[in-house]
């Protein structure tokens, strides 16, 4: 059996799993095309394992200060948030009080685990350094993104951003399955890549539905159409329920 790892492979799996080349598939190329578009794009959007969550770099340029916004890849489909953008004043030196509190924290972990039995003190350090930046800095920069924008917009005053400082972006990124061929060979992007090319052959095939061909057989399009309506709808609930990442919950 060969590897499914393209879109080739994929296709000429699914066709296979319909009978192909026993029973000849009524379905264009460009429609098996489009059903796999589609399928690849359902599991992007749903399935847990086609996105990574990740840290992204980005140096702010002039048409970033220009516009207010940060031009977002297509890949990108999901933005957390955005990690504080100091002013052009301020620093992060060895005097930092917040550089020393890691920095002793590094050299008293055992203490802080040992004598106090756990990490509770250093966490209760952290949210007093939390709350003293809340009161000194304000809030974290307000984001709004879209990713049929591509656009992640950034409510601050860009005038204190210089041009050439770095931000960090909190994202989740699509995993190209060209890069990872292995995503073709899912077990639920398979199943319902089949699942929609049959829907397709089905909906061909209800022109013809009562027909019959020489020898008596008669066609049955419709039954078809619906067995693999019932098949995707049975997959999609179970993406949704089993496979689908939490939903972000903003409390505050």
């Amino acid at each position: 059996m060969a590897q499914v790892n393209s879109r080739q492979t994929l296709i000429d799996y699914c066709l296979r799993k319909l009978g192909a080349p026993v029973v000849e598939i009524n379905v264009d190329d460009d429609q098996l095309d489009e059903r796999v578009d589609e399928a690849i794009q359902y599991y992007q959007t749903y399935h847990s394992d086609a996105i990574l969550p990740t840290f992204v770099k980005h140096q702010i340029t002039e048409f970033d200060v220009a516009n207010k916004y940060i031009a977002i890849a297509d890949q990108y489909t999901y933005v957390r948030r955005v990690l504080p953008i100091s002013a052009p004043g301020s620093s992060v030196n060895m005097f930092d009080a917040r550089y020393q509190m890691h920095l002793n924290d590094i050299y008293n972990m055992g203490v802080f685990s040992g004598v106090m039995g756990n990490l509770s003190y250093y966490f209760q350090i952290q949210q007093f350094l939390g709350t003293l930046d809340l009161m000194i800095n304000g809030t974290e920069e307000h984001i709004r993104f879209s990713r049929h924008q591509n656009r992640l917009y950034i409510d601050m005053d860009w005038t204190q951003v210089r041009v050439g400082e770095y931000i960090i972006v909190d994202c989740d990124v699509v995993i190209d399955p060209n890069t990872y061929t292995e995503v073709y060979n899912d077990m639920w992007l398979k199943r319902y890549a089949t699942a929609l090319i049959k829907r397709q052959w089905g909906q061909n095939m209800l022109k013809f539905e009562g027909m019959q061909l020489p020898g008596g057989v008669i066609l049955q399009g419709r039954q078809m159409y619906d067995d693999a309506l019932t098949e995707i709808q049975d997959l999609e609930d179970e993406i949704r329920l089993n496979h689908e990442m939490p939903v972000n919950f903003m409390v505050g």
